[in-house]
């Protein structure tokens, strides 16, 4: 060894085994992720994305078939109603805009403005028509369960979704959040700009 004022100097051939060891250590982990499984192919991206927009009208149209099924059977909650089955009405549309369009509001808003009856038979797309309990309570409550299970499964979905429909994923979850509140909240349900005693 060769000292230096007492002290030892490190040999050549320790700092090239340091050097080498992190350059292998280097190499093996490039190994292990060669990118070639981290990513889908853009056709495979595409094909994830429409399942999940599927996936999401389909529960959007259930969604609905279960808000008329509810008004049907309850007559004094179609107004209470109408608000929520609206938007829920937007969700469909928004899920089933092309990829390009969903960031589009305009696209969506044109079938909200159709009348529920209208639309019903055309958004549920078969969807099987629910059960509803007699009491008002009671299918208030189920209503609210409904829109949580579809909110938290579209939350569940973000993980598998690209970007642009995260977001909108995202956003239809929080508004279905939302939504079982209100209906299980004890204030009436209103449109802005409707009058509380109606």
């Amino acid at each position: 060894m060769i000292t230096n004022g007492g002290r030892e100097r490190p040999q050549p051939r320790r700092n090239l085994l340091l050097a080498g060891g992190a350059i292998g250590a280097a190499a093996l982990l490039a190994g292990c992720s060669d990118g070639s499984g981290a990513r889908p192919d853009a056709a495979g991206a595409r094909a994830g994305e429409e399942r999940l927009r599927t996936r999401g009208a389909r529960d959007s149209a259930a969604l609905l078939a279960r808000y008329d099924a509810t008004a049907d059977a309850h007559p004094k909650l179609a107004d209470r109603l109408r608000p929520l089955r609206e938007e829920t009405a937007r969700h469909l549309e928004a899920f089933r805009a092309p990829a390009s369009a969903s960031a589009s509001p305009s696209s969506a808003s044109p079938s909200a403005s159709a009348s529920p009856s209208a639309s019903a038979s055309a958004s549920a797309g078969g969807a099987r028509v629910p059960d509803v309990p007699k009491d008002e309570k009671k299918a208030l409550a189920a209503l609210a369960r409904a829109e949580r299970h579809t909110a938290d499964t579209r939350t569940a979905a973000l993980r598998d979704a690209p970007p642009e429909l995260a977001r909108l994923l995202a956003s239809i979850a929080a508004c279905g959040a939302a939504h079982a509140y209100l209906l299980t909240s004890g204030n009436r349900t209103a449109a802005p700009g409707a009058a509380e005693g109606d």
